[in-house]
């Protein structure tokens, strides 16, 4: 049902295959806001959850669409598989898909490994996040929460802001909201912006105040301490002076702003408290549109095989 047998990154991805993954992603809404919500559609399908970094957010994400599908779902955890006595990554991933699995959901901290995986294995690979790379889930549950406050998505105008440079959630919303149509900002300090980064067909600006005035929605990126290591920006006090979204700036814009954060948020750093918890903040639809467009990847992706 999708051009592509795996969801790997959003680089290139066809718009029409985006465009049927957050439509089908408001069907399962409509499931999740049921009494009972699960649908039979994956019964039969054993996906495999391979995590070899830790995830709160996008691992609980996926087990809950998993199961709201009734797909069968084991996970893995690198930290206590044969991987700590030597086993290669391909003799592990040769192992488990001789368990007859249907799916693996991958998160690595090397950019390219869920590619790599697919070298070894011939189950579907959800890229659920690969070092720096793309996480392109976490891209199309953005858009979709993007589609669902505004209605649409062609001609928004998104500002993202923060650490570009370490971000795999920057650079698949760069992908994905280009491929749609919305026009992009990206804002944070110099060092954080890769070079050459307007070639992907976006703007970079970095007054953080001109941004919030000219965006419909902006998109706040962690600081990543532990990808970008140490003296990369001066303190949180300076990042939040400089780049921290703020209740100060956004009163200073007069009409309201759509806030949207990843998470784990750092409070107080690039997100005040107020603002994070405020009306203008669709941060938690974010996390139940997170479920329902991965129920949405997970059925265009496998639903022929169950029904096969």
């Amino acid at each position: 049902m999708l051009k592509d047998k795996h969801l790997l990154k959003l680089e290139d991805y066809p718009k029409e295959d985006i465009q049927n993954i957050i439509e089908t992603a408001f069907t399962f809404r409509e499931v999740l806001d049921r009494p009972i919500k699960k649908v039979p559609s994956l019964k039969g399908i054993t996906v495999v959850n391979l995590f070899f970094e830790n995830s709160t957010r996008t691992r609980i994400s996926f087990e809950l669409a998993q199961k709201r599908l009734s797909a069968d779902t084991v996970n893995f955890s690198a930290p206590t598989s044969s991987l700590k006595k030597g086993e290669s990554f391909k003799d592990t991933a040769q192992n488990i898909e001789a368990m007859k699995i249907d799916a693996v959901v991958m998160r690595h901290p090397t950019p390219g490994a869920p590619k790599h995986l697919t070298d070894f294995i011939d189950a579907v690979v959800i890229n659920a996040g690969d070092g720096t790379h793309e996480h392109p889930t976490q891209a199309i549950l953005d858009m979709m929460s993007l589609k669902e406050k505004f209605g649409y998505i062609k001609g928004l105008n998104v500002g993202i802001i923060g650490d570009i440079n370490h971000s795999r959630v920057a650079r698949s919303n760069i992908y994905g909201l280009v491929t749609m149509g919305a026009n992009v900002t990206l804002c944070g300090p110099p060092n954080l912006i890769p070079d050459n980064i307007i070639n992907l067909g976006v703007k970079v600006n970095y007054n953080i105040d001109e941004v919030i005035e000219w965006a419909d929605a902006v998109n706040v990126l962690r600081i990543q301490r532990e990808r970008m290591g140490i003296g990369i920006i001066p303190s949180e006090r300076e990042y939040r002076t400089l780049f921290g979204v703020t209740e100060e700036r956004l009163a200073r814009r007069g009409n309201e702003l759509v806030i949207m954060h990843p998470g784990p948020m750092n409070r107080g750093v690039e997100i005040d408290d107020r603002v994070a918890d405020s009306d203008q903040a669709i941060i938690l639809d974010q996390v139940l549109n997170g479920v329902a467009s991965r129920m949405s990847i997970l059925y265009l992706l496998l639903g022929s095989k169950e029904e096969g």
